[in-house]
């Protein structure tokens, strides 16, 4: 869900409701126009990597950072795909370790 699918949502907080709470939360937000301006991408405005964050956690996963960040996401948060660490673990790409425990091969 984006910021403005949320924030068009009944129930939702108010803009002034979610910035009082990512406040809380440790997460400052200058204004509410600027939280309006990630609302509307104004200016290609995107939260930061670390308000993305704030407000997954300000809106109890409702938003969330894979939304707000869809073209970069995994790249900042690349323990959010799954199958990316899946195939990290299972990859047979591993190399042997050089030398011996002895200290030979030097």
């Amino acid at each position: 869900m984006t910021l403005d699918e949320y924030l068009s949502s009944p129930g939702a907080f108010t803009v002034t409701q979610l910035r009082i709470r990512m406040a809380a939360l440790g997460y400052r937000i200058k204004s509410n126009a600027q939280l309006r301006q990630w609302r509307h991408a104004y200016g290609n405005r995107a939260p930061s990597p670390e308000n993305c964050v704030g407000l997954e956690l300000a809106t109890d996963g409702a938003i969330s950072r894979k939304d707000q960040r869809p073209h970069d996401w995994w790249l900042l948060w690349p323990e959010l795909d799954g199958a990316a660490i899946e195939r990290a673990k299972s990859s047979d790409d591993t190399q042997p370790p050089v030398g011996d425990a002895a200290g030979e091969g030097e």
